[in-house]
């Protein structure tokens, strides 16, 4: 690489990708947008497309169960009931939270902030028994220069905490391998527009949701006068209880109607929708934007991109974190995480029984195994795996189907 083209490169660097020591940023170090005010959460959650991005995708997650497996000795999974492992994952990470309070709360850090941290409590022999979530915004990753061990510095009121990369759950977004991008910080410019758009909007039907309007008077006016009549007859345009209006000397009223910039202001906050979509990877029509077909022309098209193009992306950064920073390395060799990704059709009783019909009827899963997923008790002969007939090879198909008639004569038993 040539001096010039080295150079050129440091001028542009960009902060957040940098290889560096000491305190690991996610801010954009520029914006390609002039006078955009920085909107923290607070602000930025008063978007109702934003927050309804952020609850999806929080809500998602959180309300999927989370498994851990065990490897016996042919190398099958099962499941780890019984461990302290499941126990953490599964069924209480905390003593005062619920799987999905706990997860839906690293997701809406994730989601925001673009990093989700927890702090991982160990016992004496180093084994994981609680996780409690921190704030992204009181945490700040730093690189020790010296020896380049990953810490986090955790700050809360008045106490200090430097926490170890052993003691901490760190689930990042897209970055450059320490930190995950703020996601809120680099839409700065898209979520300055919708609120914006939101503001005019606001003030645009503020007045009783009617356009402003002409009183005709057929005389000239003087200051004084036309000031009396704005006051006296300004409800018309600004809409009050009153339902009469009487109009003397020959007066006219002629209602505005709204203005090809109002008109431009509506198709504005359409389109932020979509922009904000963009950011978080949820179709515009799962926030609840009409005329918008993506992925195909039905919502089963949709749903199905929804989850296979963002959802199962961020349950396998999910799973592997884990996995990497929750587990020991002895737990590791042994055990599996992984969320329960077909949970997602319990909503669907038609899609499960499909399912099901066609696992049984080709030699997938037992009856059994089918019913137990669905809460229901084993039956008699549940147990033994069937295939249908008609897949046997051509050359044993006259063998089969004189078994299968044998089976079922009572006289030849």
């Amino acid at each position: 690489m040539s001096f010039l083209t080295s150079f050129s490169r440091w001028l542009g660097r960009s902060a957040v990708l940098a290889d560096r020591t000491g305190d690991q940023l996610v801010l954009p170090s520029s914006t390609i947008v002039e006078n955009t005010q920085t909107l923290g959460p607070d602000s930025a959650l008063q978007l109702a497309t934003l927050y309804r991005c952020v609850d999806l995708l929080s809500k998602t997650v959180a309300t999927l169960p989370l498994f851990v497996y065990d490897r016996d000795a042919a190398g099958q999974k099962i499941l780890a009931r019984g461990t302290t492992l499941w126990q953490l994952l599964h069924d209480a990470p905390n003593g005062r939270m619920t799987p999905s309070e706990f997860w839906g709360a690293m997701m809406l850090n994730l989601m925001l902030r673009g990093n989700a941290y927890a702090r991982v409590a160990r016992n004496g022999r180093g084994d994981p028994i609680a996780l409690w979530p921190l704030s992204s915004d009181q945490i700040v990753p730093y690189v020790d220069p010296e020896t380049g061990d990953l810490f986090y510095e955790y700050q809360r009121e008045t106490e200090r905490l430097l926490l170890p990369g052993a003691e901490v759950l760190h689930i990042k977004d897209t970055g450059n391998g320490m930190v995950g991008l703020s996601r809120i910080d680099f839409m700065r410019a898209s979520v300055n527009e919708a609120a914006r758009a939101q503001a005019q909007a606001t003030r645009l039907f503020a007045n009783g949701n009617k356009p402003t309007g002409l009183l005709m008077v057929p005389a000239k006016l003087s200051d004084e006068q036309r000031a009396r009549l704005r006051a006296n007859f300004g409800d018309i345009a600004s809409g009050t209880e009153s339902r009469l209006f009487v109009l003397e000397a020959d007066m006219k009223y002629q209602a505005i109607s709204l203005s090809p910039q109002d008109v431009e202001l509506l198709e504005t906050r359409r389109f932020t929708v979509e922009e904000i979509c963009r950011w978080f990877g949820v179709p515009p029509v799962l926030v609840g934007q009409s005329n918008v077909t993506t992925w195909g022309s039905g919502i089963e098209q949709i749903l199905d991109g929804f989850y296979k193009l963002t959802v199962r992306p961020l349950l396998s950064m999910i799973e592997q974190a884990i996995s990497r920073r929750v587990l020991t390395a002895s737990q590791r060799a042994s055990y599996t995480v992984e969320f329960s990704f077909d949970a997602l059709l319990r909503a669907s009783l038609k899609d499960r029984m499909d399912i099901y019909a066609k696992a049984v009827q080709n030699g997938v899963m037992t009856r059994n195994e089918a019913r137990q997923l669905e809460n229901l008790p084993p039956v008699d002969g549940g147990q033994l795996a069937t295939a249908q007939i008609n897949l046997a090879p051509l050359p044993m198909l006259g063998q089969v189907q004189g078994a299968a008639d044998a089976a079922q004569d009572p006289i030849a038993q």
